[in-house]
C-alpha cells in the first residue's frame, strides 16, 4: 500500500513550538491540583462563586508536604509535555495562611533549573476586607506577579483595582487578574481593567485572564474595547477547556461560545497567551493538563487556524505575559 500524503497541521503548530523553545502555560493553579476526592465530587456541579467557598475545607486541610507534591506531579506532567514555562496562582489567606508560599519556595529550588516558574498570589478572599488585606500584602512581596479577582470585591471592584495596580507598581510587579468570567453582557470587567491599567500608568504590565464576557457584547461594543485594549497594551489569557463548559442561559447575546475571542484579539494586535487553569479539582474535575488539548480545544472553539500565530499563542505571547520576554 503506497503511502498517502497530506499536510498534517497538528504536527505543523506542534513543531513550531518546540522550535520556539516549547509550551508556556500562563494560567494554572497548581497548588489545588490534583486535589479532588471521591467526596468532594459532588461539589463539581456547584456554581462558580460558590466553589470560591467549597475549596476552603481542602485549604484546611492541606499541609505543606501535599501541596507540594501537588505542584510537582503538574510541573512533571508539563516538563514531560516540553514546556519551558509556567505561571501558577497559589492561594494565599487566612484559610491557606502561608502554606502554598512554603511549598512554592520548595519548588522553586528543585524544579527552576528544569523549567521556569511565576508565581501569584490568588485573592479568594478578595483584597478589601481586613484580614483579606494582610494576607494580600504580605504575599505581595513573595509573589513575582500581583493577582486579581475583582468579583469576591462585588460593588468595589473599582477599588480592588486600584489596590492591586497600586501594589504592583510600587513594587516593580506584574499584574494578573481573572476578569469577566461569567459569560454575560451585563459584564464589562476587562473594559474596568484597561480603563484602571492606564489611569495608574501601567500599560503592557497587566494581563487580564479569561475575558470570556468579551465576546457576549454586540461586535460595536468589542471593537471600542479593542481599542481601548490597545491603548492600556493589555495582554489577555484564554484558558479553553475552563469555560467551553459554561451553562448555558436564556439571556439574549450575539452567537457566541464561551470563549476569549482569540479570533478577534489577535488581528487587532493583542498579545494573547493560554494556561491550563484548574486541573483534577472541583472547579476542573477531568482536566489532564494537557497542553495540546488546550490549545486544540482554543483553535477550533474560535476557527483559528494559523499554523504560526497559534504557536506563538504557545510560547513567545506566553514569555511576554510571564516578564520572561
Amino acid at each position: 500500500m503506497s503511502k498517502l500524503e497530506y499536510f498534517n497541521p497538528n504536527e505543523a503548530v506542534i513543531e513550531r513550538i518546540m522550535q520556539k523553545g516549547g509550551w508556556v502555560n500562563t494560567h494554572a493553579h497548581l497548588d489545588r491540583a490534583y486535589s479532588l476526592q471521591k467526596d468532594t465530587f459532588s461539589f463539581t456541579n456547584s456554581y462558580l462563586k460558590e466553589k470560591w467557598h467549597l475549596v476552603d475545607e481542602m485549604k484546611k486541610n492541606s499541609s505543606v508536604d501535599t501541596i507540594y507534591d501537588r505542584m510537582a506531579y503538574a510541573l512533571e506532567n508539563f516538563i514531560k509535555q516540553g514546556a519551558q514555562a509556567v505561571g501558577t496562582f497559589i492561594d494565599v489567606d487566612d484559610v491557606m495562611e502561608d502554606r502554598s508560599m512554603i511549598a512554592a519556595r520548595k519548588i522553586k529550588e528543585d524544579f527552576g533549573d528544569q523549567i521556569k516558574i511565576k508565581f501569584a498570589n490568588q485573592v479568594l478572599k478578595g483584597v478589601i476586607n481586613e484580614k483579606a488585606r494582610e494576607w494580600f500584602d504580605m504575599s505581595s512581596d513573595f509573589v513575582d506577579i500581583i493577582g486579581g479577582l475583582p468579583a469576591k470585591d462585588f460593588g468595589q471592584e473599582e477599588e480592588h483595582l486600584d489596590i492591586l495596580l497600586e501594589t504592583a507598581k510600587s513594587k516593580n510587579k506584574l499584574v494578573h487578574v481573572h476578569v469577566d468570567q461569567f459569560n454575560t453582557d451585563e459584564e464589562k470587567e476587562t473594559e474596568l481593567l484597561a480603563r484602571k491599567t492606564i489611569e495608574h500608568g501601567m500599560q503592557g504590565k497587566v494581563a487580564a485572564v479569561h475575558s470570556i464576557s468579551v465576546a457576549a457584547h454586540p461586535k460595536k461594543y468589542r471593537y471600542e474595547l479593542y481599542e481601548l485594549m490597545r491603548e492600556a497594551d493589555l495582554h489577555v489569557i484564554s484558558c479553553p477547556t475552563a469555560w467551553i463548559d459554561h451553562n448555558r442561559t436564556e439571556r439574549l447575546a450575539p452567537s457566541h461560545n464561551s470563549m476569549t475571542p482569540v479570533d478577534e484579539l489577535i488581528p487587532q494586535g493583542i498579545n494573547v497567551a493560554f494556561g491550563t487553569d484548574n486541573i483534577n479539582d472541583i472547579y476542573k474535575p477531568f482536566s489532564d493538563g494537557d497542553l495540546w488539548t488546550e490549545l486544540r480545544v482554543m483553535l477550533e472553539a474560535c476557527h483559528y487556524y494559523d499554523v504560526e500565530k497559534l504557536s506563538d499563542i504557545a510560547t513567545i505571547n506566553g514569555l511576554k505575559v510571564l516578564g520572561l520576554a
